[in-house]
């Protein structure tokens, strides 16, 4: 075989080559068919998007405005006027809870964004050029595995200062080392495939391959990380605000939230216990539903 047909076959190799991972059709009809099967993630997905619904139309659902303070109700029992009765200042709980899921989701959401594309750029870079670049990516991402991430984020957090904005900043810093060591095992399997080794032969630009050819293939790896990263985000940051460094008053945030009422807990229990049980059931359900689509499409999960 000449040179010219070496180059013309691995040419075809390329175009014609399809993932053997998986591919974007495949993936969304995986977590169709997941859907409909598991009725546990079925249900996770729509208490998720029922949260998601109160903190878009929170001013809507809302049946009281979460910083109005009365004094005439503090600490009240639930009642008709009050569902879940009124906090230590008087502020409808059920509320607050509903704007809670606000800060809660935003806090879950974009922090594991942020921390997933740092991971994933890290990863497909430590993965496919490997050695020196490998070696010091990988130690840095050991590093931050090394310390309790709540502990990292708190250092970050005292440093900052307390805000939403610090809170993204910390959270993003200190997450990002396990989504890298994922990718990058996966780009060291997936660029030994034969079509990549067609497009590196043919003079297919790194970048290019990186992107349109290794990246897609760690999506169902990704999205199954990704919602199971969440609950994560969700806990840290209530742990963060029950430390008082997270969210401030007034904002209405589930972990400032049981932490103010954590006094009245033997009391006047609804305070402290009414979030809690939202931060569990927000928790439990993205869990749920991060197991439902770790099944279904996760290739590690195949025989």
């Amino acid at each position: 075989m000449t040179e010219k047909e070496k180059v013309e076959e691995l040419r075809k190799k390329y175009d014609s080559a399809e993932s053997e991972i998986a591919d974007s059709d495949s993936t969304w009809d995986k977590i169709t068919n997941m859907i409909r099967q598991n009725k546990l993630a079925a249900v996770s997905l729509i208490v998720i998007l029922v949260f998601i619904f109160c903190a878009v139309f929170a001013p809507y659902i809302a049946p009281h405005d979460p910083t109005v303070q009365d004094y005439q109700n503090v600490r009240a029992a639930p009642s008709s006027s009050h569902i879940l009765g009124t906090d230590e200042l008087g502020r409808d709980v059920f509320s607050r809870i509903i704007y809670g899921s606000r800060i809660s989701l935003v806090i879950g959401l974009v922090p594991t964004s942020i921390s997933m594309v740092i991971g994933t750029i890290l990863g497909l870079i430590a993965g496919f050029f490997g050695k020196k670049t490998d070696f010091i990516i990988m130690r840095l991402a050991d590093i931050m595995l090394a310390f309790p991430s709540l502990l990292l984020a708190m250092v970050v957090m005292y440093t900052l200062g307390a805000s939403l904005i610090n809170i993204f900043i910390a959270l993003s810093v200190v997450s990002w080392a396990g989504t890298a060591r994922v990718v990058r095992s996966q780009t060291l399997s997936i660029k030994e495939k034969e079509f990549v080794e067609a497009a590196v032969s043919i003079g297919v630009k790194k970048s290019v391959i990186m992107l349109r050819h290794i990246l897609p293939n760690c999506l169902p790896s990704l999205i199954v990380l990704f919602t199971m990263n969440i609950p994560g985000s969700i806990l840290s940051e209530s742990s963060l605000s029950f430390l008082g460094i997270g969210a401030q008053p007034p904002a209405s945030s589930w972990g400032l939230m049981v932490v103010n009422g954590k006094q009245w807990l033997f009391s006047e229990p609804w305070i402290a216990i009414a979030p809690g049980i939202a931060i569990l059931i927000i928790v439990l359900a993205f869990n749920f539903l991060g197991d439902g689509l770790r099944d279904a499409i996760d290739p590690y999960m195949k025989e």
